[in-house]
């Protein structure tokens, strides 16, 4: 017999049994495909590797790829095994080229990964993006190592197709604390006063420490091994693109990128292979209609990790 969850675990653990109806609701394509606008807001359900080619080019305006961390990994029924370092090189270099001409020449891609993936998949990018930068952002939890530093960080590259494309920095500022706050002529200066406390909001940098995992009180929160926080994608997704654009995820998992995608006005497309983890994205779908509430961002503003939850 199952255990009963604690009343505030909100854990989405549902089956494929249990969420037959979910999984009805994700596509496949077979053949290639011309107009993107058939395959708005979808959940394509088989290999990456085989439904890319089908998609039509030049359609895509943000990508946002969390692809398999060179590590051996069991994911419901899938394992991943731990390449040599060229062979996860080629396995990198082989879905990039496929995502490529999906991407408009305005368009970025964001790519998540671990520091030692990193090293790998920030060289490949090069041979087809420019690449800007690569974000670090503090996972909070991390399993100790007796004879290694405890890994709590991870990298995520941002690249671009091509010189001209979208930024919007306003969009994604932190609110911080002001500690010591400064005034002139008895006003704030560079900073204000609220019911929470006094805050200035600062451009982000490319180091993140107000990140939260997604755990068991969160409605956002499923039982894949590697899901990424929505307020991750949020920074990703406001920065990037406008909305009305379509993100685009060819590793879904359990549907980070297309939910917060959606609860954030914009289009989205996600290729996943495993049935247990489309259904919990088109759960997840689901309950954004009702809940636009993204953890940790309100009213525009991204606050400092438990400041506000």
């Amino acid at each position: 017999m199952p255990t009963k969850k604690a009343g505030r675990n909100k854990t989405i653990d549902i089956s494929v049994k249990e969420g037959a109806e979910y999984l009805k609701r994700c596509i496949k394509v077979n053949r290639k495909q011309e107009d993107i606008s058939l395959l708005l807001d979808k959940t394509i359900l088989g290999d990456t590797f085989k439904v890319l080619p089908r998609l039509p080019e030049n359609s895509v305006d943000l990508i946002i790829a969390d692809p398999p961390y060179n590590l051996t990994k069991s994911f419901h029924g899938n394992v991943f095994s731990k390449k040599k370092v060229t062979e996860y090189e080629e396995y990198t270099r082989s879905w990039l080229s496929l995502v490529y001409p999906l991407l408009k020449e305005n368009g970025s891609i964001y790519v998540c990964c671990d520091w030692e993936s990193s090293m790998i998949i920030g060289n490949v990018l090069t041979e087809f993006f420019h690449v800007r930068n690569r974000i670090t952002w503090q996972r909070e939890k991390g399993r100790g190592a007796a004879r290694n530093w405890k890994n709590g960080m991870e990298d995520i590259w941002f690249a671009t197709k091509g010189t001209n494309y979208t930024f919007h920095v306003d969009a994604v500022k932190i609110r911080r604390k002001v500690i010591a706050p400064y005034k002139v002529d008895g006003k704030p200066k560079d900073w204000k006063e609220t019911e929470h406390g006094n805050f200035r909001d600062t451009c982000p940098s490319n180091f993140w420490d107000d990140i939260t995992i997604p755990f068991w009180s969160m409605p956002e929160n499923t039982e894949h091994p590697t899901q990424k926080p929505e307020k991750l994608y949020a920074k990703l997704i406001l920065a990037s693109s406008n909305e009305g654009d379509l993100i685009f995820d060819p590793f879904l998992g359990s549907g980070t990128a297309s939910v917060t995608a959606k609860k954030l006005g914009r289009h989205y497309l996600g290729v996943e292979m495993n049935e247990q983890y489309a259904v919990w994205a088109e759960k997840r779908l689901t309950d954004a209609e009702n809940n636009k509430q993204i953890q940790g961002f309100e009213d525009g503003v991204f606050w400092e990790r438990n400041v506000k939850k």
